[in-house]
């Protein structure tokens, strides 16, 4: 919610969902410090509320052209791969928890996917978790709607949902997203794009992109968002 501070400062008021994986948002924008995220103003940690920088006018960058919004990503995520404050949860211990709950959630949904996208994903995630390079801090959900024009800075990123891991992981909701085009053509020219711009492994990239694909599904709920995932998984599978 838009609120203004007693100076009569613009500000916005998040009290967050209590679940785990914005547990740690306050951390990680404590630990950016402005630097290409909104910057955290105030936290109340009983209540999950953050009081944070408002962006004005706070335009999606998913509303630029794709082309434009694809650089301005790729410039902002180094800014973002610093290292992790301690609190961070790593990206091996939610690894570990999809690799124990996709199964599950895919039978219990009655199997609304093909099984060998489910099998895809945990391949992915055995293969790539013990294997991973340099641990820096990052946004597990930065697509094109989640970063917003600003006046302190162009562009600011929001909702974190923060991990410490590997930075190709960081290519997935950018790759798997369909904010800046949904088709085949699109998503390859995504990860190809953002591997070769910033000397990332784009097998790892794609790998990763698939498990959080999968793991993020909302099986069995009439999710528009989730469609596309799961098309985007079949795309990067397809030889």
């Amino acid at each position: 919610m838009p609120v203004a501070r007693l100076d009569g400062s613009p500000a916005v008021l998040k009290v967050q969902w209590p679940d785990r994986e914005s547990e740690h948002e306050a951390n990680a924008l404590a630990a950016w410090g402005g630097n290409g995220a909104v910057r955290l103003i105030d936290y109340d940690a009983e209540r999950r509320a953050l009081l944070i920088e408002r962006c004005e006018p706070g335009t999606p960058l998913s509303a630029e052209n794709p082309n434009l919004a694809m650089e301005i990503l790729i410039g902002l995520l180094p800014r973002l791969w610093i290292p992790a404050p301690a609190a961070i949860p790593s990206l091996s211990d939610e690894v570990t928890r999809w690799f124990q709950s996709l199964p599950r959630r895919w039978q219990r949904a009655g199997r609304p996917i093909e099984r060998r996208l489910v099998d895809a994903a945990l391949e992915s995630m055995h293969s790539l978790v013990s294997t991973q390079g340099e641990q820096v801090l990052v946004h597990q959900d930065l697509h094109a709607d989640n970063v917003l024009r600003a006046k302190r800075e162009p562009w600011l990123a929001i909702d974190p949902k923060p991990l410490s891991g590997e930075r190709e992981f960081a290519v997935a909701p950018i790759v798997r997203g369909g904010e800046l085009g949904h088709s085949r053509q699109a998503l390859l020219g995504r990860l190809d794009r953002v591997c070769s711009a910033l000397s990332l492994d784009r097998e790892r990239a794609r790998g990763w992109t698939i498990a959080q694909a999968v793991a993020w599904a909302p099986f069995g709920k009439d999710d528009p968002s989730s469609s596309r995932q799961i098309e985007a998984v079949r795309w990067l599978l397809a030889p």
